[in-house]
């Protein structure tokens, strides 16, 4: 029993170190009129010496949370889902508007310009990161 109780210490500390090399800031979400699919954008930072890769994201203000990837290719813009996302060793990903961002779909109530939200990152190696998102008004933030 004792040697469970060191593995699952040991795997306690290693999501912790984990935790500790990423870091994700400048978390917000477009505010849309009620229901409608909204968008979640942040910026990825990775200070560890190994690629990670992000794998899910999930809010609880949203019934539905996606990955996503807008491009533009011979001037005709797509978005299309990802399954995966990897974030460099010592880089970041930026989930940014005309890129990679969250498609946050059903809505559990009205979205207010102001407050946060929570979501939850989640990688391949089993470990998350929590976050805090403000809604933010488009119009404020740009394009």
């Amino acid at each position: 029993m004792k040697k469970i109780a060191v593995f699952a210490g040991a795997l306690a500390c290693a999501s912790l170190a984990h935790a500790a090399s990423l870091e994700a800031r400048d978390c917000w979400v477009r505010a849309m009129p009620p229901n409608l699919p909204s968008s979640g954008y942040f910026t990825l930072a990775n200070n560890g010496d190994k690629p990670e890769t992000l794998t899910a994201a999930e809010t609880p203000a949203f019934g539905m949370t996606m990955m996503h990837k807008s491009e533009t290719k011979s001037g005709t813009a797509t978005m299309s889902p990802v399954e995966s996302v990897d974030v460099p060793a010592h880089g970041t990903l930026s989930f940014a508007p005309k890129g990679y961002h969250l498609m946050l779909e059903e809505p559990g109530k009205p979205l207010k310009i102001g407050t946060t939200i929570p979501l939850t990152l989640s990688f391949a190696d089993k470990s998350t990161l929590k976050v805090s998102c403000e809604v933010k008004s488009a119009a404020t933030v740009g394009h």
